[in-house]
């Protein structure tokens, strides 16, 4: 094996390290979101033990990073960020950036008639920006009604809930950190 592939074999273990690190996870959660063993998974990181394919891919899926990232392929100077939508509780978030620190992502919200709001809180802060539809924006007793380049901030702490006002999919811009992103996109259904 030439040096080039062994060098991005050992960068691997701390590749994954930094990833979980940044997300705030435990190695043992982890292990259960993945089924990988507590114990293989810290010998993944530390570099003593070499990453398989059937470790590498439940850990992209859990990390919501492309495989290449995980094993440092080469870069091809093409700048696109490779979109794969995450659909969950019926709304769908299209990545827009990398992942670790403020994460956008596009999300568009199908009406859902007869569906009643259920208002949630978690860890962090959120940005949005409507792109198309009117979205339906509940914070605590508040109602607010958002159209098209129009935005709102608000603390991820007060009971939320965002939906399309009316019939018509709303299309939102959406900005949170990585306490925001475990809440949105990495919820077990």
């Amino acid at each position: 094996m030439g040096s080039a592939k062994q060098d991005r074999l050992r960068a691997v273990g701390p590749r994954l390290r930094e990833l979980r690190r940044r997300r705030g996870m435990t190695l043992a959660r982890l292990a259960e979101e993945t089924g990988i063993n507590e114990s293989t998974l810290s010998r993944l990181e530390g570099g003593m033990r070499k990453p398989t394919l059937e470790m590498l891919l439940p850990l992209a899926e859990v990390y919501a990073v492309p495989l290449d990232e995980l094993v440092g392929a080469p870069r091809t100077g093409d700048p696109r960020i490779h979109l794969k939508p995450v659909t969950r509780g019926g709304m769908t978030y299209v990545p827009l950036s990398r992942p670790g620190g403020i994460q956008a992502h596009k999300l568009l919200i199908p009406a859902r008639p007869g569906t009643e709001p259920e208002l949630k809180t978690h860890e962090g802060f959120e940005w949005v920006y409507v792109l198309a539809g009117r979205l339906r924006l509940l914070l605590g007793e508040k109602t607010v009604i958002l159209k098209p380049g129009e935005a709102a901030e608000f603390d991820t702490h007060v009971p939320h809930w965002l939906g399309p006002d009316g019939e018509q999919t709303v299309e939102l811009l959406v900005l949170f950190g990585h306490q925001g992103e475990r809440a949105h996109l990495k919820a077990r259904t």
